[in-house]
């Protein structure tokens, strides 16, 4: 790690060390895929699916790009893929495999998971001309292929494009991790490598969703009501907010949480544990009463305005209300749907009031680099709350299935121990505490679980 690590070190040096034939990495196993058949997704325990192995290491065809993985994080998608949930990652590899092409080697027995990662540019494949051995990189997830028209305008309308890491094998929860050209943005050189790690899915996804034409097109002055405030994804999208001119009404689940966005600068929160929201009743249906109670404590932050925008990605149990409380011919933008797909509302709100739902899928290359871009000149900051070694994978992963978490779950994958990477100190100096109102405090874990 170290001969690799070295701010000395060039490209040659970089291509001069020897490829190991095997590297370690977070699997998932092919044969255990229907472990928790019968178990409901809240009781499916990803430390027991999620396995340290050693893996044979791919080497780069045209395009692609070995890294050496200093550091990643754990996203939702990497919960979803350890829980089997909705359904097997493996289907997807499987299909993936049968584009043929260097694509059949995604079909293995194991699936390495994660969808972000830290670090530096061991080898690069025929036709890669940005990017060289030694550079040090973060990566987005976004996989695609575009080979079809409709991938030239938009990149995420690609009939190809996959989730690195989720739909794809080889991802970022690994000593190595083979990533397309297309993928890899510069490493903001102030953060360190776990630092780093953790924004490219959360932080594009944020951008494209509330601040990007393919999203809600957020302007100054829009009310923005954003679910899970402090969490990975709501964390930065406070922030877009926030440096936007918008006005964020945050909603979290802990006081702790709640202090968190009043660090970032916010101003109007709720907090759901506190006031006790309870949009679904005991009979399986929706409480309006619930939804119009929302509403108007919502519209008692804002001087009695109702929300241009609301950030939504929780899913199941908030949608409703989300298309409750927008206002005439508001927009809810959504993504993720962590507390469940199928959605119910009321679509009298929707389409008497010219209301809009606009899905959104992490970002195009664009998008992420602007994203990324922001990062680099301290205009947006990293969320990471707590960071676990490699060997403890699968509790980190519980931890975010749990929400026992903020901000964002770190792994150290190369880099042995926190602080390393940095390579901008005096810049960093000036953002020191921005990038620290996320760490954890010891058993501030417990109350905001």
């Amino acid at each position: 790690m170290e001969a690799v690590e070295s701010p000395e070190a060039g490209p040659e040096d970089i291509e001069s060390l020897t490829v190991p034939e095997s590297y370690r990495a977070a699997v998932l196993l092919k044969d255990e895929q229907h472990m928790f058949d019968g178990v409901r997704a809240a009781n499916r325990n990803p430390a027991k699916s999620l396995h340290l192995a050693d893996v044979p290491t791919p080497m780069p065809g045209p395009g692609e790009v070995l890294v050496a993985a200093m550091a990643s994080s754990v996203n939702y998608n990497t919960v979803w893929s350890a829980i089997f949930e909705p359904v097997p990652t493996f289907a997807f590899l499987e299909r993936y495999a049968r584009t043929g092409g260097l694509a059949a080697r995604h079909d293995q027995p194991y699936h390495v998971v994660g969808s972000d990662l830290s670090g530096i540019v061991l080898r690069t494949g025929p036709g890669v001309r940005r990017w060289r051995p030694g550079q040090r990189v973060v990566a987005h997830c976004l996989s695609v292929e575009l080979e079809d028209p409709a991938g030239h305008d938009d990149s995420m309308l690609d009939p190809e494009q996959r989730i690195w890491g989720f739909e794809t094998n080889f991802g970022g929860l690994a000593e190595l991790a083979l990533v397309k050209a297309n993928q890899l943005m510069p490493k903001p050189p102030h953060l360190t490598w776990e630092e780093a790690a953790v924004s490219g899915l959360v932080n594009s996804t944020a951008y494209r969703q509330l601040v990007s034409r393919n999203g809600a097109n957020m302007r100054q002055g829009d009310n923005v009501l954003i679910w899970g405030a402090a969490s990975g994804l709501g964390s930065y999208a406070t922030q877009y907010a926030l440096a936007g001119g918008a006005f964020p009404i945050c909603v979290v689940s802990s006081p702790r949480k709640a202090e968190i966005c009043r660090q970032m600068g916010a101003e109007a929160i709720i907090d759901r544990s506190a006031e006790d929201y309870r949009f679904w009743s005991g009979e399986g249906g929706q409480d309006p009463r619930e939804w119009r109670r929302f509403g108007q404590r919502v519209r008692d932050l804002t001087g009695g305005e109702d929300v241009d925008v609301v950030f939504e990605h929780p899913g199941r149990d908030t949608f409703g209300a989300s298309v409750y409380v927008a206002r005439r011919g508001g927009t809810i933008v959504t993504c993720a749907s962590t507390t469940g797909y199928l959605h119910e509302f009321d679509n009298r709100y929707l389409w008497m009031h010219v209301k809009r739902i606009i899905g959104s899928h992490f970002a195009n290359y664009h998008e992420a680099w602007r994203a990324n871009r922001l990062i680099m000149r301290g205009r947006i900051h990293p969320s990471l709350s707590r960071t676990y070694p490699l060997e403890q994978v699968g509790l980190a992963a519980e931890v975010v299935h749990g929400n026992r978490h903020q901000g964002k779950v770190g792994v150290l994958c190369l880099a042995d121990r926190e602080g390393l990477g940095v390579d901008a100190p005096e810049f960093r100096s000036r953002h020191e505490a921005q990038i620290n109102r996320f760490r954890e405090r010891p058993g501030s874990m417990d109350a905001a679980g």
